[in-house]
């Protein structure tokens, strides 16, 4: 049904109609405040500072009266921050240091869930890490973290002898394996991190953007009934792709945390 209600607007559009899908440009909104300089703020930085404002006020709600026997809000702040501790932490790192490094992977699961699901909530409707700029700046928070991690674990020297001079290997093949493990431990990870979050929200964005602008397109400025038929297919598609968005926004937090306690694990471990 999707594939020929696009081809129909696709053809309208071709024909002269009104449809305009959705560009790169979304990404790039022109300034609000401060245009042409270091503090200029545009929509996305709004979204990004309302995501900010409701991740701070839902823990000021869970945390303001803590008590023995919790209220609702104070339960569903614990009963978040024990996925993360219980599910992630403990789950990859075991009880002791997955204890010591949950406040950090608690912020970026919810730092990037909150985010990304901006992407569904209506008149934001762009998710905050839709942009390279925040999925780097999590990215280099996983990347300190896992190496300060190691560091403090083993020490400086022998962690980087224990991520590029892995034991056990004729001493010639490291003249080809360390510049592997280097490439791989201090820059591809960050880079995956960052780009594996951005692709996913951007592309989210697209194809609903498209789904729900065929909508209006067809139910509204389209002549033929053909087309407004086919407008109910972009529309069931378009809160198919909501629902669908919601689940890789939550999973994109989920995946982006673990992986950041496995290589924590991965740093603290002396091969």
């Amino acid at each position: 049904m999707l594939t020929s209600s696009t081809s129909a607007v696709v053809l309208a559009a071709e024909e002269g109609g009104g449809f305009h899908g959705p560009t790169l440009a979304d990404f790039f909104p022109p300034a609000v405040l401060f245009e042409g300089t270091i503090f200029e703020f545009n929509r996305i930085a709004l979204v990004r500072l309302i995501a900010t404002a409701m991740l701070v006020l839902f823990f000021w709600l869970a945390a303001r009266r803590v008590r023995l026997v919790p209220g609702r809000a104070q339960s569903m702040g614990e009963l978040a921050v024990d996925f993360v501790r219980k599910g992630i932490a403990e789950e990859s790192l075991g009880r002791e240091i997955g204890r010591r490094y949950t406040p950090v992977l608690v912020v970026i699961f919810f730092g990037v869930l909150f985010m990304n699901i901006t992407g569904i909530i209506p008149f934001l409707n762009i998710a905050g890490s839709s942009v390279i700029g925040l999925p780097l700046v999590f990215a280099l928070l996983s990347y300190v973290t896992f190496i300060v991690a190691g560091v403090r674990a083993q020490g400086g020297g022998h962690f980087l002898k224990s991520q590029l001079f892995p034991p056990g290997v004729p001493w010639p093949i490291y003249l080809i394996l360390t510049p592997i493990e280097f490439l791989s431990t201090f820059i591809i990870r960050p880079a995956t991190l960052t780009v594996r979050l951005l692709a996913n929200m951007l592309a989210g964005h697209l194809l609903l953007v498209l789904c729900f602008a065929a909508t209006n397109y067809l139910f509204f400025e389209a002549s033929s009934l053909g087309l407004n038929l086919a407008g109910i297919g972009t529309l069931a598609a378009g809160f198919a792709f909501t629902l669908f968005e919601i689940f890789v926004a939550v999973l994109q937090a989920y995946v982006f945390t673990v992986l950041t306690a496995v290589y924590i694990q991965l740093s603290v471990e002396s091969h």
